[in-house]
Formats: C-alpha cells, sequence, structure tokens
C-alpha cells in the first residue's frame, strides 16, 4: 500500500516540475530584465536637470529648461516650451558639462 501512495507522490511531483520549472524560466528571462529596465529608467529620470537634451517618448528631442517633482519643462524650439511628464522621457542624450572655458 506504501509503495501506490509513493508512486502517487511522485507523479504529482513529475505533473507539477514543468509548471515550476516554466515560472522559473519566466522570471529570469521576462520579469527581472524588465524590473532592471525600470530601475535604470527611474534612476535616468530622477537625474534630468536642466541643460539636457532629451529625447521625449514621442521622438521629440528638446532641451530641459527646468525640472520639478514630476515635470519638466522642455524647450523643443526656439521660444517654444513645453511641460511634459518626467515619466515620458525616453532618453538623456547629453548631460550637462561644464563648459570647455570653465575648465581648470
Amino acid at each position: 500500500m506504501t509503495a501506490a501512495q509513493d508512486g502517487g507522490l511522485m507523479a504529482l511531483v513529475v505533473q507539477i516540475a514543468p509548471i515550476v520549472a516554466i515560472f522559473i524560466l519566466f522570471y529570469f528571462l521576462m520579469i527581472r530584465p524588465q524590473q532592471k529596465r525600470m530601475k535604470a529608467h527611474q534612476a535616468l529620470i530622477a537625474g534630468v536637470k536642466r541643460g539636457d537634451e532629451v529625447v521625449l517618448s514621442n521622438g521629440m528631442v528638446g532641451k530641459v529648461t527646468r525640472v520639478e517633482d514630476a515635470e519638466a519643462m522642455v524647450e523643443i524650439s526656439q521660444g517654444v516650451n513645453v511641460r511634459v511628464v518626467k515619466a515620458m522621457i525616453a532618453e538623456v542624450r547629453n548631460r550637462t558639462a561644464i563648459a570647455a572655458n570653465d575648465k581648470g
């Protein structure tokens, strides 16, 4: 009788093991990389400052003129400023650096 119960337990483990393996595979191939990208994007957004050249998620390129908590003012053309949500900043191209004539 115990041999039948052991076989039943082993059959249950064999049936559940592939499902557990699929969840582990999903975690390492999909969930974990997405979390890394999200953390990197949040760090990028937190580091945006005045003078940075940014690319917005819709493809527009502009220069940051003012930064607030959740929004930034971006100059997309001379004299044309738009207020954007910081989460919509896709990329920071040129970070503000020390001007060439200010280097010591």
